[in-house]
């Protein structure tokens, strides 16, 4: 990224001059008084580039960094390869913000309408926006669209994230939707529970594919259901595993989210990550956020249209689906170069190793004393229990310098192994686990 550089002292009195000013404190005259800091602010002297570097690594150094990660639970650790890195980071895409003006964005429009294409491919769904905040958003955005004047109660699997269910409710509580809690059975989500649940009032069912224990859901099943109440059935996937799983589409989904971090974006505190949202084409004009669209010009040559803007700077207010304020431009662009870096036999490889992966390191835990409580088909992520606890098991694999899954439990832990999991890492941590236990 280019160097932004501050105005000098002389650049200053010559704009102060141009306003017919003298001062800075002409300029700011219409501040009241008792507003402004007095005496300037209490900040150290300026340090050099190198200064600032050796800084910055002195605070970085603090930081607990693993070799080995076997968590995931919303945030994943894959391979990134090296131009999914590279091209973002080019000032034109850096530095490229929401295309207000259309007209003259046609290069962060093409790469929207990229990102939409390669995310209908991936889901099998008819049409994409431009993304939004987060996984949890888009889930409940999506819970939003399902809304008519005589549909207003949401149902959630309670094997989905419980972030992501958090995130619905508050969205639903500020606009009058009622949330009810599907319970699981055995890690999954309990049909027959939900059968009986469903009212004429049920606008939507959202679940999670895989959920958050890791096991894979019927989703067809789950489809067919919902349908037959005349309710919307939206999917919350991964991805990752959309590379080998019967897509949204396949499964009879109207909307399918999700969260896009893993497709090439490292794994950060606090993100920034991405939500991605298709649906049905009977579902595409609620859609929030923006849609681009391909056409021609008078000339007959290629550009690229905002064609819908459902939101509510674009409309009037009362009549906006969302108030979204601003896609995730960058991250979607990063999707984009990752999944063309990658290609269809690219991801569908990755998913396969991180799921063959997993297999083989709940095998191991198995062995070591650490048996899966649930029974059914997983991806690359499980729930293991035994007699020890969770925090003696994790307590030894950090001395290690490996971090372990997610304690779920006194006694239970969610693992996860994706593609960047050696054989070594996966037999090092059974045997710590072995130790452990012994």
């Amino acid at each position: 990224m280019g160097s932004y550089v501050a105005n000098t002292e002389k650049q200053q009195k010559e704009m102060l001059e141009a306003l017919g000013l003298s001062t800075l404190d002409e300029l700011f005259s219409e501040i009241p008084g008792e507003v402004k800091i007095k005496g300037g602010l209490n900040l150290p002297e300026g340090l050099s580039e190198m200064e600032t570097i050796g800084r910055l690594q002195e605070m970085a150094d603090k930081n607990k960094v693993f070799r080995t990660m076997l968590r995931g639970a919303g945030a994943y650790r894959h391979y990134i390869p090296s131009i999914v890195k590279s091209i973002p980071a080019k000032e034109e895409f850096l530095t490229a913000y929401t295309p207000y003006q259309a007209e003259i964005s046609q290069g962060i429009l093409q790469s929207i309408f990229e990102y939409q294409t390669m995310l209908c491919e991936l889901t099998g769904m008819d049409v994409s926006n431009a993304c939004v905040y987060d996984g949890a958003t888009a889930a409940a955005e999506a819970a939003a669209m399902c809304r008519d004047r005589k549909r207003s109660v949401v149902y959630l699997s309670a094997t989905s994230h419980p972030q992501v269910i958090e995130v619905v409710k508050t969205y639903c509580f500020g606009n009058g939707m009622e949330v009810k809690i599907v319970p699981e059975k055995d890690g999954h989500t309990d049909r027959d529970a939900l059968a009986e649940m469903l009212s004429a009032q049920a606008a939507c069912f959202y679940v999670q594919q895989p959920n958050f224990y890791g096991q894979i859901e019927d989703c067809s099943a789950l489809s067919e259901l919902i349908h037959g109440s005349g309710a919307k059935f939206i999917m919350g996937i991964n991805p990752i595993a959309a590379a080998i799983l019967p897509t949204p589409a396949e499964c009879g989904a109207d909307i399918a989210v999700g969260e896009g971090q893993p497709l090439g974006m490292p794994l950060g505190f606090g993100g920034p990550y991405m939500g991605f949202m298709t649906a049905s084409s009977s579902m595409g004009r609620k859609l929030p956020g923006r849609i681009v669209g391909e056409t021609t010009d008078v000339d007959g040559k290629r550009g690229y249209v905002l064609t819908l803007q459902a939101r509510e700077q674009h409309i009037r207010r009362e009549k906006a689906s969302s108030n979204i304020c601003s896609n995730e431009a960058l991250c979607a662009l990063t999707a984009s170069v990752y999944l063309a870096a990658m290609g269809a036999d690219g991801l569908k490889d990755a998913a396969v190793q991180c799921s063959s992966k997993a297999h083989y390191l709940a095998e191991q835990l198995s062995v070591a004393g650490l048996r899966c409580k649930y029974d059914g088909e997983f991806f690359h992520e499980f729930v293991t229990t035994g007699e020890k606890k969770a925090a003696d098991i994790l307590a030894a694999l950090e001395k290690e310098g490996i971090l372990g899954g997610l304690p779920l439990s006194e006694h239970e832990i969610l693992w996860c192994a994706t593609e960047l999991n050696t054989k070594k890492e996966l037999d090092r941590t059974a045997e710590i686990v072995k130790e452990v236990r012994s």
